[in-house]
């Protein structure tokens, strides 16, 4: 009778030890992966003419990828597809993805980086998990284990990353035999970001509403749609430009080449680096009600024109930007303070991409605080619902119809 909860104690053991493992390595590596962005990001910005280099670092990117015989990489889709099915991913994933980011970030290409944290953590714990000879279920977990640390190591939000890893493979199925080396792992891969001196990101909201109001929920709701929109905007806007790219350079080295030319015109027809790189810096001042009209469509269209092309990088940072610079731009229209309407529309827009409602709760949460969280839960179910099966990653598997309690298990579209 005993024999059960003492293998049950013994998996428990044997989890908390590889999370640890995982949340070491991967940590760390997320953690020098942080610091080389913010070098080359500083660098660029110091050095504005590094721009015209973008076309030479993306034959760079396809010329490695090609080298190492991954011209079809499906990117952050491989991750997904590898826990689903136990696809093996190959190790070789981590350093291109680190090394090509850091190029994409050096010359100004639009993208983020949580894209490629997946890919790092997911492909670093896979192949530990196959070199202890763990069986494919096992593999798995270990997998959503590193997702879950780096992306907690490079944004210092452990809970949203634990959700996140288990909640996007399969939207309608939570792979909780995950959760305690998902959690172990998130924990530590934060933790030594903020030992080794990276600040979490987060924001301070300012003229936020602490109690409920129906007044702000009416203003909310149009807010949400908005978001809604929008994700379907920049999800379509995404897939339409790598497709126009290869239907017109089927090249890859004409493409990334062309792709790196166009963003070296647009920046310079613009007058201004704002929507290279991250926009971190955009995405602080749209707080503060300091950001331009229409900044947002400008962050649409570089992104697309730069990871569309081949350049490498994520796509989560991007959409903080559009509808930081979004909610504070159309803040006023519905009384609400521009810190507060940038807020729901990042976790609106969070939501309506990754088709993730709880990581997009619990991510504004982390962000903002835990005080508007009726508010947060709202602008996320909404955009969730209207956002139809629009995803960034088209592996991820929609299990259940957002509208009807009936089954579909379809591909975002």
């Amino acid at each position: 009778m005993w024999e059960k909860p003492f293998q049950q104690f013994r998996i428990f053991g044997a989890w908390v030890f590889f999370g640890c493992v995982i949340g070491v390595i991967v940590g760390l590596i997320g953690v020098l992966f942080h610091f080389g962005i913010e070098f080359v990001t500083e660098y660029r910005i110091n050095h504005p003419w590094m721009i015209l280099l973008l076309p030479f670092g993306g034959l760079g990117i396809v010329f490695f990828y090609h080298l190492e015989g991954m011209d079809k990489d499906k990117g952050t889709n491989f991750i997904l597809i590898s826990v689903r099915t136990n696809e093996k991913v190959t190790l070789k994933m981590a350093p291109l993805i680190f090394i090509s980011t850091i190029i994409t970030h050096l010359f100004g290409g639009s993208s983020g980086r949580e894209g490629a944290a997946i890919q790092l953590g997911g492909s670093i714990a896979g192949n530990f998990g196959r070199m202890l000879e763990l069986d494919e279920k096992e593999e798995r977990i270990m997998t959503m284990c590193g997702m879950s640390a780096a992306f907690a190591a490079l944004f210092g939000t452990p809970v949203t990353s634990v959700i996140f890893a288990m909640e996007v493979i399969t939207v309608g199925v939570m792979h909780y035999s995950a959760i305690v080396p998902c959690t172990i792992a998130a924990l530590i891969g934060a933790g030594l970001s903020d030992y080794c001196g990276i600040t979490p990101t987060s924001f301070v909201l300012t003229n936020a509403p602490e109690h409920i109001s129906f007044a702000v929920c009416i203003s909310i709701l149009f807010l949400s749609v908005g978001g809604a929109v929008l994700s379907i905007l920049f999800c379509v806007a995404m897939k339409k430009t790598s497709t126009l790219y290869r239907k017109y350079f089927p090249n890859p080295y004409k493409r990334v080449f062309t792709g790196g030319c166009i963003i070296i015109v647009l920046t310079y027809l613009l007058g201004t680096g704002d929507y290279n790189g991250a926009g971190m810096d955009v995405i602080e001042k749209a707080f503060y009600g300091q950001t331009a009209y229409g900044a947002f469509l400008w962050k649409i269209l570089f992104t697309a024109l730069t990871l569309g092309a081949g350049f490498k990088g994520g796509e989560i940072v991007p959409v903080f930007f559009l509808v930081a610079t979004l909610g504070a731009s159309i803040s006023s229209l519905f009384g609400i303070s521009p810190s507060f309407g940038a807020a729901l529309g990042m976790g609106a827009l969070f939501c309506g991409v990754t088709n993730c409602p709880l990581s997009a709760i619990i991510l504004c949460v982390e962000l903002f605080g835990g005080k508007q969280i009726p508010y947060y839960a709202f602008v996320c179910a909404i955009s969730y619902m209207l956002s139809g099966y629009y995803g960034l990653y088209s592996e991820q598997k929609i299990m259940y119809s957002k509208v009807k309690p009936e089954f579909i298990n379809k591909n975002a579209e």
